[in-house]
C-alpha cells in the first residue's frame, strides 16, 4: 500500500467541518467578486466592509456552516494542544508559559502534552477528536509522513523551533538564530577576545546550526581564524555541556571567552570553568544565547542574547487561530527579533585587546 495511503481515515463532524473552513472563503470571495482579505474582514468583524457586501457574505458564511474560531458550539471545547518533545528546561516552561497565557487571553483552553509516551502522529489524531482547533508543536521533528497528513488532512499546525525543515507550506515560528548569533560573538570581540570556543548545538538542529554559522561569521568578519578545537556540539544539556566545557577549558591554549547556544550550555561552561579554577568572567568570559529566567539569577548573572519567549506564544497562537478560521498567514516562516543583554559574565580578557591571534 502506497506511503501517503497509509493514514487513519477520519469521518464525521470532526473531519467534515475541518475540511469546510478551508478553502471556503476563497470560494466567498469569488462568488462575491471580492478579494480574500475582505472576507476575512468580515470573518473578524472588521468595521471597514460596506454594509451590503457584510450582509452578502455573512449569509453565504451562514449557508455554508462556517463556524468562527471563537464562535464554536457549547459542546466543543475551545482548546489546542501545545505538543513538546519534553518538559525539561527553562525554554520550554517559557514557551509553555507564552502558549498558554495567550490563548487564554481570547478563551482557549491549552492542552500540553509531549512526544515522549504519544507520538506526533497520534497527536494529530487526537486533535481530530477532539475536535481542537489545531496543533503548536515545539521543538520536535516532524516526520514525513506527518507532514503529509498535516497537509492532505488541512489540519492547523504551527511549528515553533522545528528540529528538521518543514514543508514550505507548513508554517514555523523561530527567532533570528544567526544575527543573535553574529551579534553574541561581535559584543566578545569587541571587548577584545581573540580566542572563543563554542558550545554549540547539534547540527542536525535548525536553531543549533544557525546558531553555529552565526559565530563562524563574526570571526571571518573579524578576520579570526576559526579553531574546531575550541567547538563542541551538545544537545542543549547541562550534563553533557558540562563535560564538553571542560574538554575545551583543559588545554593549555584555552579560549578566553565561550559562546554557549543556550542558557543551560552557558551554566554547564561556568560549572566547569569553577572545578578548574577558572575565574568568570576575569579569566573566562561566558556569554549565553536564550536569556531564560535562570540567566539573571546565575553566578555571576548571564550576558545572553534574548529570544522574545512570549511573543513567540503568542505569535504560535495568533497564526493557528487563524489558520482553524481558514486564513492563511501572510509567510509560513517568521523569525521573531533577538535582543543582546549585558551583564556581569562578560569582560575584557585578562590579558587585554593585544592578546595574539
Amino acid at each position: 500500500m502506497p506511503a501517503e495511503r497509509c493514514y487513519i481515515e477520519v469521518t464525521g463532524p470532526a473531519r467534515s467541518r475541518r475540511n469546510a473552513q478551508y478553502g471556503l472563503l476563497t470560494s466567498i470571495a469569488n462568488e462575491v467578486g471580492v478579494s480574500l482579505a475582505t472576507v476575512s474582514k468580515v470573518v473578524h468583524r472588521r468595521r471597514d466592509v460596506s454594509e451590503a457586501t457584510r450582509a452578502r457574505i455573512e449569509a453565504l458564511l451562514t449557508e455554508h456552516g462556517y463556524v468562527r474560531a471563537g464562535e464554536t458550539a457549547a459542546h466543543r471545547p475551545r482548546q489546542l494542544l501545545a505538543v513538546f518533545r519534553d518538559l525539561a528546561g527553562p525554554y520550554t516552561l517559557e514557551v509553555v508559559r507564552g502558549i498558554v497565557e495567550s490563548a487564554a487571553e481570547v478563551g482557549v483552553h491549552t492542552t500540553v502534552g509531549t512526544t515522549g509516551r504519544r507520538s506526533i502522529a497520534q497527536w494529530l489524531e487526537q486533535c481530530l477528536k477532539l475536535d481542537a482547533l489545531g496543533v503548536v508543536i515545539v521543538i520536535s521533528t516532524l516526520a514525513e509522513q506527518d507532514q503529509r497528513r498535516i497537509l492532505d488532512q488541512r489540519l492547523p499546525v504551527v511549528l515553533v523551533d522545528p528540529l528538521n525543515a518543514p514543508d514550505a507550506d507548513i508554517p514555523s515560528i523561530g527567532v533570528t538564530n544567526w544575527n543573535g548569533a553574529t551579534t553574541a560573538v561581535q559584543h566578545l570581540i569587541d571587548l577584545g577576545h581573540r580566542r572563543i570556543g563554542m558550545l554549540a548545538g547539534r547540527s542536525s538542529s535548525l536553531a543549533g546550526s544557525a546558531r553555529l554559522h552565526g559565530y563562524r561569521a563574526a570571526l571571518a568578519e573579524a578576520r579570526i581564524p576559526y579553531d574546531p578545537a575550541l567547538v563542541r556540539s551538545t544537545d542543549f544539556d547541562y550534563g553533557e555541556a558540562l563535560r564538553a566545557a571542560r574538554h575545551v577549558l583543559d588545554r593549555p591554549e584555552k579560549p578566553t571567552a565561550l559562546f554557549a547556544g543556550s542558557d543551560v550550555q552557558a551554566l554547564g561552561a561556568m560549572e566547569a570553568a569553577r572545578q578548574l579554577g577558572i575565574s568568570v568572567p576575569r579569566e573566562l568570559s561566558v556569554m549565553s544565547f536564550d536569556d531564560t529566567l535562570v540567566a539573571a539569577m546565575a553566578s555571576p548573572p548571564l550576558s545572553a542574547v534574548r529570544q522574545p519567549f512570549r511573543e513567540l506564544g503568542q505569535e504560535a497562537t495568533r497564526v493557528l487561530l487563524d489558520l482553524a478560521d481558514g486564513k492563511p498567514p501572510a509567510t509560513t516562516r517568521r523569525e521573531l527579533a533577538t535582543e543582546l543583554i549585558v551583564r556581569m559574565s562578560t569582560a575584557p580578557p585578562k590579558s587585554g585587546p593585544e592578546q595574539d591571534v
